[in-house]
Formats: structure tokens, sequence, C-alpha cells
């Protein structure tokens, strides 16, 4: 039981239903995801909740169906606040059913990212600068928005694994594949990102 508990003094408590994130090597990340085709059933509802409590738990940005060894096309992702001026707004947990995008234009940012199938380590990943996203929400909506910063990079991120792919897989340049404290210390030392 996951959802709610009652704590005896008339109030109900939510518990965490804390799923194991699979690591590179499990074939369930390896794999093309299967579409959704019931998007407001209590079971999807209670996957969902799983994959945000377990995003949260792991202090992740983001959650695939797949990392959780459940092959379904679902997403969850949050974009953080930026410390800079960038175009990035913070929105609250997202939930994206049989999502898709496509590049607004041919325009490409490379940026480190990590993955939480992939612990410790970090990459220099181009993406696509713009997208155009769409799905159907946790309440059965369609969403179609416009995206770029980091909300365009966990999209993407996010919706490869869906198709099977790993950040490696999209790296460039393989000398830009680190463990993140040794890539840390090496910022640390010269003054540059990685």
């Amino acid at each position: 039981m996951h959802n709610l508990y009652h704590s005896g003094t008339g109030t109900y408590i939510h518990i965490m239903a804390v799923r194991e994130i699979i690591r590179m090597g499990n074939p369930v990340l390896a794999r093309r995801a299967v579409p959704v085709t019931a998007a407001h059933t209590p079971l999807l509802s209670a996957l969902v909740t799983d994959m945000v409590d377990t995003m949260h738990d792991a202090r992740g940005i983001g959650l695939a169906a797949p990392q959780i060894a459940e092959s379904l096309r679902v997403i969850v992702f949050i974009v953080p606040p930026q410390q800079d001026d960038s175009d990035d707004t913070a929105v609250s947990v997202q939930v994206l059913i049989n999502p898709e995008f496509e590049p607004v234009d041919a325009e490409m940012e490379h940026g480190w990212e990590g993955c939480l199938s992939i612990p410790g380590l970090r990459g220099d990943v181009p993406r696509h600068a713009r997208i155009r996203y769409r799905g159907i929400d946790a309440a059965g909506n369609r969403v179609e928005r416009e995206a770029t910063g980091i909300e365009a990079r966990v999209v993407q991120h996010e919706v490869d694994h869906l198709d099977g792919i790993l950040y490696p897989e999209r790296m460039t340049d393989m000398r830009r594949l680190g463990f993140a404290h040794e890539l840390d210390q090496a910022e640390a030392a010269s003054g540059e990102p990685g």
C-alpha cells in the first residue's frame, strides 16, 4: 500500500513508494518501451506516484518508467529554478504519457548530463536547443509545449530512455565522460566546467 495511511488522529499521511532504479546493463533499459493504451487507470496512477516518489528520493530531475523496470512510455520530470538569466522557468512535477518531441530548428547545445541508471558518471551530451513536445498528462489531458534549456534537455534525455537509448550513446567525444567526483575536482582546479 503506498497512497495514504490513516494516522489514527483523523489525518492521512502519504507513504512513499520508492522503487529500485535499475542500472545500465539491465536489458529493460536497452529496449523500446510499449505505448500506454489507457491513460487514466488506477494502475497507471499508482505507477506515476511511484515514479515521482522514486525520482524525489533519488534527488533526480527526471525518471522514465523503464528505469524502474516498467517498459511503458511514461516519464516524469521537474525543471529546477536556474541561477542565471536563461529562459528556463521552474515548473512543478510534470507527467507525460506517450511523449514525443521534435526539434524546432537545427541548433544544438552541449551540456553535462547524469543519469540515475548510470550513477556517479557525467557526460557532455549534444541535444537540440529548442524542441516542441507533446503527450498526455496524469489527468488524461493533451499537453503540447515548446521548451529550451534544461527543460528541453531533460525531456530529450527521458524520451531516449523510452527508446532504449542511454546518454553515452548520444555523446560525440567519450573523453568528456567521467566520474562526477573527478570532473568536479578538475573543474575546481582549472576553473573550467567538466
